[in-house]
């Protein structure tokens, strides 16, 4: 009887041994929370489709801030629930928006913290979508109009104490847009994190509970990318490199990771990805119903998205994983 010449089991007999030669690893300060501010106080209203997730007001967020922080996670990113919503979104770049008030509350109790401040008009404008409208009975987004009021909210956001200014709007010339205007007001220090790869997916839904977001008529195909296109996907990134991003993200993570790989072949830049919503979510469903052990799906989630190329993962699952590599974890 032959015996296989190599044997690829003698590295995986303990799990001290599969922990010396793991190829891919995992650091809390590799991982970014998501935040959703809210006007009031004392609040943290829970978000019905995604357990252990918050619309906090500012007091509450800088606490959950905080306990994220302790728990090792480096960064969050902030989204904000305006008091008012109009057609323009114009909250979006009030000096004493909901964001703003945030990160000048953050700056303030946790300076060490990194503050990425997501650059959208979803939240803002009361028809839910992304930018400016054409003309009064058209749906259709005016691209170049939207870029000036993204320039604006960039500004405002930045000045408010952002560390990262990141555009999800997926309007075409946006990172060049808001590139020069953070330069021209004295805020070149500040990086821009593109969502350079955003796709018009259904993974989005339990966000949009949270942040109050759904379209009021149609939907975001229009500028937002088809999940069939690849070509195109890297043909986005390249151009957001071309125009100054600093940082690249493709959204959603685990349906797209041969994009994000591709990326990573591709550019030098340090990447990003987004563990979306509707990913958690389903985690979090799958284990209350007893289907799945959601502290190993999640860390083996996150280890996947590492493995194909992201240096920052954004989850709602930040601080539950931190706490799970804090206290050893292992496969």
């Amino acid at each position: 009887m032959g015996f296989p010449a190599t044997r690829m089991r003698r590295l995986r007999r303990t799990a001290t041994l599969r922990g010396m030669v793991r190829e891919t690893r995992l650091a809390a300060e590799q991982l970014v929370l998501p935040l959703f501010a809210c006007p009031g106080e004392g609040v943290a209203r829970a978000v019905g489709s995604m357990p252990g997730v918050y619309q906090h007001s500012v007091d509450r967020l800088v606490a959950a801030a905080a306990e994220a922080f302790a728990a090792g996670v480096r960064g969050v990113l902030l989204f904000g629930l305006p008091e008012r919503k109009d057609a323009e979104g114009s909250a979006a770049w009030d000096d004493d928006g909901i964001v703003q008030r945030a990160l000048r509350a953050l700056a303030r109790e946790m300076p060490d913290l990194v503050k990425i401040a997501d650059l959208c008009f979803c939240e803002y404008t009361d028809h839910g979508h992304c930018g400016v409208l054409r003309p009064p009975g058209n749906t259709e987004v005016d691209n170049d109009a939207t870029l000036a009021n993204l320039a604006r909210q960039a500004v405002s956001l930045a000045k408010a104490g952002a560390d990262v200014i990141a555009p999800s709007d997926m309007m075409d010339g946006r990172v060049a847009a808001v590139r020069a205007a953070l330069d021209a007001a004295g805020q070149s220090e500040v990086p821009i994190l593109s969502y350079a790869i955003k796709f018009a997916s259904g993974f989005y839904g339990p966000f949009r509970e949270a942040a109050e977001s759904a379209p009021s008529f149609g939907d975001r195909r229009a500028y937002q990318m088809d999940p069939a296109n690849g070509r195109e996907a890297m043909r986005e990134a390249a151009l957001d490199v071309e125009e100054g991003a600093d940082i690249l993200m493709v959204k959603p993570a685990l349906p797209y990771l041969d994009l994000l790989a591709g990326l990573r072949r591709r550019f030098d830049l340090p990447l990003a990805a987004y563990h979306v919503s509707g990913e958690y979510a389903m985690l979090k469903a799958a284990a209350e119903r007893g289907w799945l052990d959601y502290d190993r799906v999640l860390m083996e989630s996150l280890v996947a998205i590492r493995r194909a190329g992201a240096d920052l993962i954004m989850t709602y699952g930040a601080v539950d994983a931190a706490r799970l590599l804090a206290a050893g974890w292992r496969e």
